[in-house]
């Protein structure tokens, strides 16, 4: 599977909270780190993970200071396939009933999956999964893992 996946935070975020190696966000979040996994960032995305690993209450669970959060940060950066938006989801409102994300906070995740062609978001958030846009796909983390589980045809 070479599709390019959008990572959203609350994946990256479980993936280093979660005890089960086997969990598929585990899985992912290690994909992410060796590369099996070709996923796009951007700098927003970035920040928005390092902002949600700092807040207090998630730093607590993770036990990860200021420096190691940003280590995590930078091998992931070093891996992933780096976009950046120009056109933002305000701009391509006329593109579609499902232009911009259900949640406005999540629209720079519609920007960056439009970057790239059958992309597919991987997100806990359900809305966003009963919600997908038309030019993308969305799933769960345990949809997403069995996906990559399949044999690759061509």
């Amino acid at each position: 599977m070479r599709r390019q996946v959008v990572v959203d935070t609350n994946v990256l975020v479980s993936g280093l909270l979660t005890h089960d190696p086997l969990s598929p966000l585990a899985i992912i979040l290690d994909g992410m780190l060796t590369g099996r996994i070709r996923f796009l960032l951007s700098s927003r995305l970035l920040a928005e993970y390092r902002e949600v690993l700092l807040r207090p209450r998630v730093q607590r669970r993770h036990g990860l200071g200021v420096t190691e959060v940003d280590e995590l940060l930078t091998e992931i950066a070093v891996v992933a396939a780096w976009r950046e938006p120009h056109t933002t989801v305000v701009e391509a409102k006329d593109a579609g009933p499902q232009a911009a994300a259900p949640d406005p906070g999540d629209d720079h995740l519609w920007e960056l999956l439009r970057l790239a062609d059958d992309a597919i978001l991987v997100t806990g958030d359900a809305l966003l999964v009963e919600r997908p846009p038309e030019f993308a796909s969305v799933m769960t983390p345990r949809a997403f893992v069995a996906l990559l589980a399949e044999p690759e045809t061509h």
